[in-house]
């Protein structure tokens, strides 16, 4: 009797052990869909250095840029959903097939979100040497002669593009817009003095900035931030139908829909230990970033709202991929 119910034991264990309960058992990949430097590959580069030691394997991003982030992300709606792969995504996400009128995901139906991970204001940079000293300077300069004052964008449809066209709607300014694959190559050009202004997340700005390679005029938060207290708001900036801007880009951890319910519990649960680490809430303070965990409901809800919101100021004012 007493050996039977030792076998009976050990079966209902390894009965109630299915092959993804020890998940994870092999490497996992993040995606990128964005160039390497920007606020996407950083925020992916910082959860994958800490996901590595709370889930016992190793981590590795993997950027694939372009189209927006539509390349990416239909290469892991694609992948199979058994948490091996991974994304870092940001607002694009959802609206990159607004601004290319196709849709390589259903974001609803094709991806599962597990956590958000940061919330990033963003932040006007001029070359040190362009001849405006603020947003209403660049506003004005725009509206009389465009050519002078062009924009770098992270790319069409990004949430640098919807931020300054979000500007520009509001101010009847259109700016010239230079695209790139990334905020990343966009930056590199605007410290080279090639393009002399953009939008940009503060995680990745910010270094650029004190190490004055870039002179900051606006941030696009509600309220000035810490980091750069001497900065204003692009509320503050005195102009006519800006008094209620606000534009904050996120980044979270996604998976292809429908990986296991026990399998996202967990990636879940390693989000928030990431989270709460003080070396990453420290790297994340220091670029501007607040980290901010929350429920895969909650991160959907969320996304919801972005698209209420930003969607139809898309189909608005015409914005098109390139």
């Amino acid at each position: 009797m007493r050996v039977f119910a030792i076998v009976a034991a050990l079966a209902a264990l390894l009965g109630a052990t299915p092959g993804h309960a020890q998940y994870p058992d092999k490497p996992i990949r993040v995606v990128a869909p964005f160039a390497p430097g920007g606020n996407v590959d950083v925020t992916a580069r910082l959860l994958a250095s800490k996901l590595k030691d709370v889930l016992g394997q190793t981590v590795v991003v993997e950027n694939k840029p372009g189209a927006g982030g539509l390349i990416g992300g239909e290469h892991v709606a694609r992948s199979a959903p058994d948490g091996y792969t991974l994304m870092v995504a940001a607002n694009s996400l959802v609206l990159g097939p607004v601004v290319y009128g196709r849709a390589p995901y259903d974001w609803r139906r094709d991806f599962q979100p597990i956590s958000l991970a940061s919330a990033v204001p963003m932040v006007l940079v001029v070359h040190p040497s362009a001849p405006v000293k603020s947003l209403a300077d660049v506003i004005a300069l725009a509206r009389t002669s465009p050519d002078k004052i062009p924009v770098a964008t992270a790319g069409a449809g990004t949430t640098n593009h919807l931020a300054i066209a979000r500007i520009g709607g509001a101010t009847n300014v259109e700016f010239t817009l230079v695209h790139y694959k990334g905020s990343g190559a966009a930056v590199v050009d605007v410290i080279a003095g090639q393009v002399p202004a953009q939008i940009d997340q503060l995680s990745t700005a910010l270094p650029h900035i004190r190490a004055g390679k870039l002179r900051a005029l606006a941030v696009t938060s509600p309220r000035r931030v810490p980091q750069l207290p001497d900065v204003p708001t692009v509320m503050e900036s005195g102009v006519a139908g800006l008094t209620d801007y606000d534009a904050v880009t996120f980044a979270g951890l996604f998976a292809p829909a429908k990986i296991p319910a026990e399998v996202l519990a967990k990636l879940n649960a390693a989000m928030a230990s990431v989270l709460k680490d003080p070396e990453i809430a420290k790297r994340f303070d220091d670029l501007g970033a607040q980290p901010q965990h929350s429920t895969p409901e909650a991160f959907a809800a969320m996304l919801e709202k972005e698209d209420q919101i930003w969607s139809p100021l898309i189909r608005k004012l015409g914005i098109k991929a390139e």
